[in-house]
């Protein structure tokens, strides 16, 4: 074939490099000037660390960058993967991989590993070792070998380790009969060393071979094992990710199905490949994802055949069905845009229900529109969801772009208490106020002995507001605790938890027992607003590893309800390497002012 029809093809490349960028400003010019003049689409992503990168354009104009990246002395010895491909034909998955426009950034991380971004990444110097594609088929083929053999142990403490997304395994994997292949079924790369940590056992002692794609995760993944120490040192990955063995062995080798790709392709491997993908509905073998068709509530890619798959159709992946999610609870977009400020559920102690801000339907939309942080808000002790929720409009309208507030009833309905004007004694004979117009109080901890007040039950005050009155409110934490799984199992997800005064108390209890409450309470942060400590709660002696902010009055006396040293001993039991801290001079509220809302805005832009 002539150069000159070469040249006419289109192709794809996929490299990275982890390695020390001394100047990112002339790289990222680099990047902009190179790619801009060889028409190259696609995305670049730039760190102090290294570069990831996965371009499209005409097969000459991606051999000419190639060359133009290894003039470049930091490039030394990087793996550049560059195959032949169609031209994007279809428009939607074009635009949706990058395909459509050159995106180029700097950022923190190269791929985001950890839900805590607030924590450092491993480091990447102590990653597993490098297994070529011949090395890592050979030492599966020994396994194979060795399976009946009896003086042969190799096999049993060999694992191989998928570092992928459950999606993409869902259509092609490794696998060898006497090997165990370990799947974690992840929605997304960063909650791939939350798994890690719960299944520690199932990889110390063993000879872990881990792969993905085309190797950066691996990279990142392989170190965050062996940083565990002891019985955790024989880590290895496949250089080159599975792109690499499907070159050496295009038959497939033990690499079963087809492997998911990040771009228009969408899949590549061996044409006559066992499909192992099953349609979500009807569990039909299939294995295409160019419909796009993804989960109603997470987003998540989810396979639906042609036969199945209908306009307009709502789905709900099989990790949002093990926590219970239904299509049918699930508002369209249009249900959600009249019921914005009145959505409610049945729960048996919800009284004014789930209420939101105006953002609500972005999350439901198409690629065009960004997804929002979505967060769920624990007012304070004898409050309602539509006071906390008026008392936080400024907050809501200035985080609108980046949040969505979403505010629900504490499980505790309080009796209406009043103080009459004038009386010297609490025990002095004095009519209750009307009820027209009064709103339920509810809360989330109770004294002892609390008895649930009944509708327009009222109750005169003891005596004047004790300010330390939040310290005898130490019961009710399980029925809340049961509240709050229903809530989010009806109506999550939520990224994350803003608790307000006892709200943050509630919070910072569930943050306490966050491990254990994986799968029914799933949140990446929490806010904590004028919080506290219960002191009946039993927190871990180890530090609360859950990213945190804590805003506070800064001195005794600025904050009449919660004094400071309270929320300051809450924010020590959480680790300090995720947590942050604003102090203010506001009294008992959440600032809106700057430079506080901007603190509060940075912190929550690391999650999107």
């Amino acid at each position: 074939m002539s150069n000159e029809m070469r040249g006419e093809e289109y192709g794809v490349l996929l490299y990275y490099n982890y390695t020390t960028i001394p100047d990112l400003n002339s790289l990222f010019n680099f990047y902009q000037s190179n790619c801009s003049f060889l028409n190259l689409l696609g995305r670049v992503r730039l760190a102090s660390h290294g570069v990831n990168v996965t371009v499209g354009g005409k097969l000459s104009s991606l051999e000419s960058h190639i060359a133009a990246v290894k003039s470049l002395s930091l490039f030394q010895g990087t793996d550049f993967k560059l195959a032949t491909s169609h031209y994007p034909l279809d428009d939607k998955v074009a635009h949706e991989c990058g395909f459509t426009s050159f995106s180029i950034r700097i950022v923190k991380e190269l791929v985001t590993f950890s839900s805590h971004p607030l924590l450092n990444p491993p480091d990447v110097s102590n990653a597993g070792r490098h297994l070529s594609a011949v090395e890592f088929h050979s030492l599966l083929q020994s396994a194979v070998q060795g399976l009946n053999e009896e003086s042969s142990t190799e096999s049993k403490s060999l694992v191989l380790l998928d570092a992928r997304n459950l999606y993409e395994t869902r259509i092609g994997k490794f696998h060898s009969p006497s090997v165990e292949t370990l799947d974690p079924e992840i929605r997304q790369y960063s909650d791939l060393p939350s798994w890690i940590d719960s299944n520690a056992e199932k990889l110390r002692g063993k000879n872990v071979l881990m792969y993905c794609t085309g190797g950066i995760r691996c990279e990142v993944a392989s170190a965050y094992v062996r940083s565990k120490g002891v019985g955790f040192e024989n880590v290895f990955q496949l250089y080159g990710g599975i792109q690499r063995y499907l070159e050496e062995f295009p038959d497939g080798g033990f690499f079963k199905g087809k492997n998911f790709v990040f771009d228009h392709r969408i899949s590549v491997g061996n044409s006559d490949a066992d499909i192992i993908g099953n349609c979500l509905l009807c569990d039909s073998s299939f294995d295409d994802y160019s419909s796009r068709c993804r989960c109603t509530y997470c987003r998540m890619l989810v396979l639906v055949c042609d036969s199945c798959r209908k306009q307009g159709g709502l789905y709900v992946c099989e990790l949002c069905q093990k926590h219970g999610k239904v299509v049918d609870s699930k508002p369209s977009i249009e249900e959600s845009r009249s019921k914005l400020t009145s959505l409610s559920f049945e729960l048996k102690t919800a009284s004014t229900g789930l209420l939101s801000s105006p953002q609500l339907p972005c999350r439901h939309v198409g690629i065009g529109c960004p997804r929002k942080l979505r967060i769920l808000c624990l007012h304070g002790f004898r409050q309602n969801a539509s006071s906390f929720k008026g008392r936080t409009a400024s907050l809501a309208k200035k985080l609108k772009n980046i949040a969505e507030l979403v505010f629900v009833d504490a499980p505790h309905e309080l009796p209406f208490i009043y103080q009459p004007c004038g009386m010297t004694s609490p025990t002095q004979d004095c009519p209750t106020p009307p009820p027209e117009g009064s709103k339920k109080k509810f809360a989330w901890l109770v004294e002892p002995n609390f008895l649930e007040g009944c509708e327009f039950d009222w109750k005169m005050a003891d005596g004047p507001f004790d300010p330390l009155q939040y310290q005898l409110q130490t019961d009710g934490f399980d029925v809340s605790l049961s509240y709050l799984k229903k809530v989010f199992s009806q109506e999550g997800p939520f990224d994350g938890i803003l608790g307000f005064s006892q709200g943050a108390a509630m919070a910072a209890t569930v943050c306490a027992q966050w491990e254990r409450l994986k799968g029914e309470i799933d949140f990446r942060f929490v806010i904590l607003c004028s919080g506290f400590a219960l002191q009946s709660a039993k927190f871990e002696h180890e530090p609360i590893n859950c990213p945190s902010l804590h805003i506070y009055g800064s001195d005794l006396g600025k904050d009449r309800q919660i004094v400071n040293q309270a929320s300051r001993d809450l924010a020590l039991k959480f680790e300090q390497g995720c947590s942050l801290i604003i102090e203010h001079d506001c009294g008992h509220i959440i600032p809106t002012c700057s430079p506080y809302i901007d603190e509060i805005k940075g912190f929550l832009q690391r999650f999107l």
